[in-house]
């Protein structure tokens, strides 16, 4: 690797490149706020915001796809939702199972891949991604494979953002915040992910499909081309952006609340 980008001429495919990035993030990855969840009304908000799109659990079966260390499956156990969880790192499913053991959780993670599950057709009345569409290379393909998962008038949960595309109010308050930490009036707030792994992900990020960003619109549409019928975005995470702010700085707090974060519900057609 060089300067955070794979070398010339190497057969590391775009995916291989995604897989190994999230593989190295695994190590450090709970412990960002918006990643783990750290307080009970985050927990809670997460709850509402799930059981308002996909109803509780009721021993309903779940897959939740890119399922990194189980958060997500994590809620939705909390909800009464039979989950699997899959994840194409090992290290991420590593501790996704530690911390199911930890916690005296039944829920099961495996290897596999989003774009290609191999579970069988119609075989889950829920499937939830957080964070895992704006990677994706090919999203007509994983939306097709998603729909030919879920049992006819099952639902799919999609929590994702557009992270490209900065709107002015959230360019003014990242400008300030850089400022007022040179200057030294404010304490500098930690980086998301390692600073050394800029580069990967920029370069990541310029070759996937949603290189300009992920808008709750353009998924909608590719939802609906993939057979999901009705497909309804929710934009208002208020209450989950509101609980995260304590653990972010005040300026890191509030360009997150001014980001085009959504979630989508989308249906597979019962007939």
């Amino acid at each position: 690797m060089q300067n955070g980008r794979m070398a010339e001429g190497s057969n590391f495919s775009l995916r291989d490149e995604i897989k190994a990035y999230w593989s190295a993030r695994a190590a450090t990855f709970d412990q960002s706020p918006g990643h783990e969840i750290f307080s009970e009304d985050e927990r809670e908000a997460w709850h509402r915001l799930i059981e308002r799109h996909l109803g509780p659990g009721e021993g309903r079966k779940a897959l939740d796809l890119a399922s990194g260390t189980g958060v997500i499956s994590h809620l939705m156990d909390d909800l009464g939702y039979r989950v699997t969880g899959i994840d194409w790192s090992e290290a991420m499913l590593e501790r996704a199972r530690g911390k199911a053991a930890a916690r005296g959780r039944s829920i099961r993670f495996h290897l596999g891949d989003a774009e290609n599950t191999l579970e069988p057709d119609d075989s889950y009345d829920v499937i939830v991604t957080r964070h895992l569409v704006w990677t994706l290379v090919d999203p007509a393909a994983c939306f097709a494979e998603w729909l030919r998962v879920l049992k006819p008038g099952g639902k799919l949960l999609v929590i994702d953002g557009d992270f490209v595309n900065a709107g002015l109010a959230e360019r003014l308050v990242k400008r300030l915040a850089a400022f007022l930490e040179k200057t030294g009036f404010i304490k500098e707030q930690a980086p998301h992910a390692p600073a050394v792994m800029a580069g990967t992900h920029e370069s990541i990020l310029s070759r996937v499909h949603f290189s300009g960003g992920a808008r709750a619109d353009a998924v909608c549409r590719l939802l609906g081309e993939a057979g999901f019928s009705p497909v309804t975005p929710d934009t208002n995470l208020r209450q989950i952006h509101k609980a995260q702010a304590a653990h972010f700085g005040f300026f890191k707090a509030t360009a997150r609340g001014l980001q085009h974060r959504y979630a989508i519900v989308a249906q597979k057609p019962a007939g």
